[in-house]
Formats: C-alpha cells, sequence, structure tokens
C-alpha cells in the first residue's frame, strides 16, 4: 500500500508564490535586460553607420581633389569627441587603393602616423558594424554620384556601452529581489489569515460527521469569503436536517406524481392524435382553397385584360363612328344641293377631301380595333391553353404589351424589349403569357408605386435546349424581410387594398411546373428587381 506525501498548506502556499513569482520576474528581468541590451547595440550600429555617412559627404569633395590636407582640417571636429578612437579615409583609383588621410585619438599632433595600420583588407568583414571587445568597427564607401571614389574607416570607443549594460543588469537584479521580497511577506500574512478559517470550518464539519450532530453551525468568521463559506455551510446543513426528515414522505409524493403524469401523458397523446388528424384535414382544405384561388387569380387577371382591351377597341370604333357621321352629314348636303341644282364644283371638291380624309379614318381605326382583338384573342387562347405549340417569342412579347396597352397607359413605363429576330420554339405560350402579364403588371402596380414612370427590360437569350428570359425593373425594390418568402402564396403589400399575393405564386408555378424550368430573384429596397427564368424549349431555324 502507498501512500502520498501530505505537506502544510503553508509550505505549499508559500513555496508556489515564491517559485511562481521568482520565475515569473526572472524571466521579465532577463527580458527586459535583453531587450535593453540589444537596443543599445542597435543604437551604437545606427550611430556609426550615421557618422560614417556625415563624415563621407563633409570629406567627399576634397577626397575627390585628392586633398589631404583639407581632410585633416575636416576631421579635427573629431578631437572634441571622446567615443572615435580611430578614422581612415581611402582613395581608389584605377582600383588603386591609397590611405589619403586618417584621424587617431593618441596620434592628433603628429601628422602622418597612425596608431593602426590599414584596415581596407577588412572591407567585406566590416561592410556592416562589427563589435570587438570595447571597439565597433565599419568600413563604408564615399560615393560621388553613382561611382565609390573612396572608403571610410571608423573605429568607436564603445566602453560605456558594457558600463551601461552592467547596470542595467544589475538594476533589475535588485528590481527582483525586492519584488521577491515582498512576495515572501504577503504570502506569509496571507497563509496566517487563511488557515485560520480553514482550521474553524474543518473542526466543525468533522464534529458533523462524526457524530452526525447536523445541529451544529460553523463559527462566524473574519473575512468575507470563509464567512460567506461557513453560512453556506451552515444553509447546507439545516437543510440536510430537513432533507432526512422528510425523504420518506417525499418518495411516497414522487409515486403519486408518476401515476398522475402518466395519466397525463396518456390523454394529451390522445388529444395531439386527434390535432393531428383535423390539422391534415385543414391543410388538404387548404390545399384545394389555394387551388381554386389560383384559378381565381388567372380569371382576374383576364378579367382585367377584357375590360382593357373593351376600352382600347371602344376608342377607334368610337373615332369611326364619329368619321362615318360626319360623312353621312355631309353626304346628305351634298345630295340636297344637286336635287336643288344648286350644287357647286368647290362644295364637291371639298366634299371628295373631307370624304377621303373619314374614310382614312374609319380605315385606320377599325384596323386598330381588330390589331387589338386578334392579339386579346391569341392571349386569352394562349392563358386558357397549356398544350406545346410553335410560336415567334418576340411576336408573343408584342401581343402581351399590346393587350396591356390600357395599364401601360394609368401607369407610364418604358419597355426594353431585348430578343432576337425570327426567335421561333416550340413552348407552352400560354404560362409564358401569363408569366409576363403578372411580372409587368406586379412592376406597374407594387415596383412603380408613387412614381410617375419606370423603366422595365425584358432579355431573352437562346440558350443550348433552353430559353433564358431576365427580367428587370428599377422601382422601389421589395423589403429584405420579404426576399425569402416571395414567391409563397397570399405575401402581398397590398393587403387590404385588393391585392391577393397571388401573382408571384402563380409565376413560381408556372415556371416550376408548366415550363418545367425554374426562376430565380434578387432585390435591393430602392433599386428595383431582377428576375432570371430559364425552361427548356425546342428551337427552330
Amino acid at each position: 500500500m502507498t501512500s502520498n506525501k501530505i505537506v502544510s498548506l503553508k509550505q505549499s502556499f508559500v513555496t508556489g508564490i515564491l517559485s511562481f513569482t521568482f520565475v515569473l520576474f526572472g524571466l521579465a528581468a532577463a527580458t527586459t535586460s535583453y531587450i535593453g541590451i540589444k537596443q543599445l547595440n542597435k543604437e551604437y550600429n545606427k550611430n556609426i553607420i550615421e557618422a560614417a555617412h556625415f563624415i563621407g559627404q563633409l570629406t567627399k569633395t576634397s577626397l575627390a581633389a585628392k586633398d589631404n590636407l583639407a581632410i585633416e582640417k575636416q576631421l579635427a571636429f573629431l578631437n572634441q569627441l571622446s567615443a572615435y578612437n580611430t578614422v581612415h579615409v581611402y582613395h581608389i583609383e584605377n582600383d588603386a587603393v591609397t590611405t589619403v588621410s586618417s584621424y587617431d585619438k593618441d596620434y592628433t599632433g603628429n601628422r602622418g602616423i597612425r596608431q593602426i595600420a590599414s584596415q581596407f583588407g577588412r572591407k567585406e568583414q566590416l561592410k556592416t558594424p562589427v563589435i570587438t571587445g570595447n571597439i565597433i568597427e565599419l568600413i563604408q564607401p564615399v560615393i560621388d554620384g553613382n561611382k565609390a571614389i573612396g572608403y571610410l574607416y571608423i573605429q568607436q570607443d564603445i566602453s560605456a556601452l558594457y558600463r551601461l549594460q552592467n547596470k542595467i543588469v544589475i538594476a533589475a537584479a535588485i528590481s527582483m529581489l525586492l519584488v521577491l521580497t515582498c512576495f515572501i511577506y504577503l504570502a506569509i500574512r496571507l497563509h496566517r489569515k487563511t488557515t485560520y478559517s480553514i482550521k474553524s470550518i474543518a473542526n466543525t464539519v468533522q464534529q458533523v460527521s462524526s457524530r452526525k450532530a447536523f445541529e451544529l453551525r460553523c463559527e462566524q468568521q473574519p473575512t468575507k469569503e470563509f464567512e460567506f463559506l461557513s453560512r453556506n455551510i451552515n444553509t447546507l446543513l439545516a437543510r440536510v436536517q430537513r432533507h432526512v426528515q422528510k425523504q420518506s414522505d417525499a418518495e411516497q409524493q414522487i409515486l403519486k406524481l408518476n401515476h398522475e403524469l402518466e395519466d397525463k401523458v396518456s390523454q394529451r397523446t390522445d388529444a395531439l392524435k386527434e390535432s393531428n388528424e383535423e390539422l391534415l384535414s385543414t391543410l388538404e382544405k387548404l390545399h384545394q382553397f389555394q387551388g381554386q384561388l389560383v384559378e381565381s387569380e388567372k380569371m382576374a387577371s383576364l378579367g382585367d385584360m377584357v375590360a382593357g382591351v373593351a376600352h382600347e377597341v371602344n376608342t377607334p370604333i368610337g373615332l369611326g363612328v364619329t368619321a362615318s357621321t360626319l360623312l353621312s352629314d355631309r353626304l346628305a348636303e351634298i345630295k340636297t344641293a344637286y336635287e336643288d341644282k344648286t350644287l357647286r364644283s368647290s362644295q364637291l371638291k371639298r366634299f371628295l377631301e373631307d370624304g377621303e380624309h373619314n374614310i382614312a379614318i374609319i380605315y385606320r381605326n377599325l384596323n386598330r380595333a381588330a390589331d387589338l382583338i386578334s392579339s386579346f384573342k391569341k392571349v386569352a387562347v394562349d392563358q386558357s391553353s397549356e398544350e406545346d405549340r410553335l410560336f415567334n417569342v418576340d411576336e408573343l412579347i408584342e401581343e402581351v404589351i399590346l393587350t396591356l396597352a390600357p395599364q401601360l397607359k394609368q401607369h407610364p413605363a418604358h419597355l426594353d424589349i431585348q430578343c432576337p429576330d425570327n426567335l421561333t420554339v416550340t413552348s407552352k405560350p400560354g404560362p409564358l403569357n401569363q408569366i409576363l402579364i403578372n411580372l409587368i403588371v406586379n412592376s406597374l402596380i407594387h415596383g412603380f408605386e408613387g412614381r410617375s414612370e419606370g423603366n422595365i427590360t425584358i432579355a431573352i437569350t437562346p440558350l443550348s435546349g433552353q430559353l433564358h428570359i431576365q427580367y428587370k425593373d428599377d422601382g422601389k425594390g421589395v423589403e429584405s424581410n420579404l426576399k425569402n418568402k416571395i414567391f409563397d402564396p397570399f405575401i402581398t403589400t397590398k393587403r387590404g387594398e385588393g391585392g391577393s399575393g397571388l401573382g408571384l405564386h402563380l409565376v413560381y408555378n408556372l415556371v416550376t411546373q408548366a415550363l418545367g424550368g425554374n426562376i430565380q430573384f434578387e432585390s435591393e429596397l430602392g433599386n428595383g428587381v431582377s428576375f432570371d427564368i430559364i425552361f427548356p424549349v425546342v428551337f427552330h431555324k
């Protein structure tokens, strides 16, 4: 039998906090020192590069002229900067390198004497700053135009860098020790305050467990958290005491409730079955009613067309009647003048001219009425038939537009029909007729509501064995909450104003069922609507 080693809470508490704090602040101090030292190195590298650029610009002109004396004067300002140990200026000509001038801190009074030899041979090694011991070195080219005319060698003393690095490390170590000391003190104080309450509560719980004395209660604690724990333990003890006393009665009550629940479930199941049967019956009646409403919608649209065509036919017939009546009156005048032998040649000439004009009016208006009746007849026959037949798509659209002339007069709209000439197909013209009528009427009533005019585009594109119809208007569009249910039955924004909500539902059924195609809908509020309809057809050349 193995036993786990038991340690005191104080030991675990203090050790854990010390370990965590030591690791945390050790990492923090090391990271801070590393970042600081790295930043200092970066600054020194940056400084020596900027110094090389400055000295190169300063001596560029003199170096090009090989004026050694001028370069030495220009380097004289380095005497005031203690960090610079050595600066060499090299000149290049025909791949030959010569040392033009130099500055050495310890030999500033002796011209031509250098503390260190030429370092040009280390050019590739010192292209970037290199730190060796307490010095940093760099060789940079002196550029005049696009050509290197020489090089600079710079050596700086960075002893100050190491002194600053040491100070950073020492400061980080001192900060870490101070923080550790504070945390040790806080850990001990917190442990003493915590263990007192734990011992008191543990003693009470032990007595309750050993003696089953549920009437005992924990004493009041000095801290809010342990006082909260103490009160909850006391509440638990009281509830356990009441629970033991009432457990038997509760079991009996549960059994009784189970029996009652089984009876209620059985009753509810029977009621649910009856409700489901009633719901199925209601749905069947609803489908029948919906079918009747769809047929009513078809007949209503046909009735609107009948009324519109009747109005359109009455206009040319009325003009024809007026012209014929006027012609009859003029004929009576001529007849009377002829019988009275008072007929003049000018009167006869005017009669002939008026007669020709009136006959032309009668002829044009009778032709107009005949065209309207013929178009209406074709549309009405197509709507009442769902059989395949050969027809010209462009002519079918023109017949629909002619039939809708009364509605287009009430709601002015510009129609742009984009259909290939002589596009002849075999399909069901009736459903296609009804689809176009419903879409146009829907745009006039809903899309252009409150507007004086609008634009409708119907683009016909023949595909491989399919006909694509894109219907677009620039009306007010559809609200986002209606977009996903636009084809659902009884969805309308004209509820109570004569709208049935079956127009687009009828369009959807005609496209998907009668024509065997599919329809897609897109709309943005304020940017109109777009319907893409694709269905199979047979093309004829």
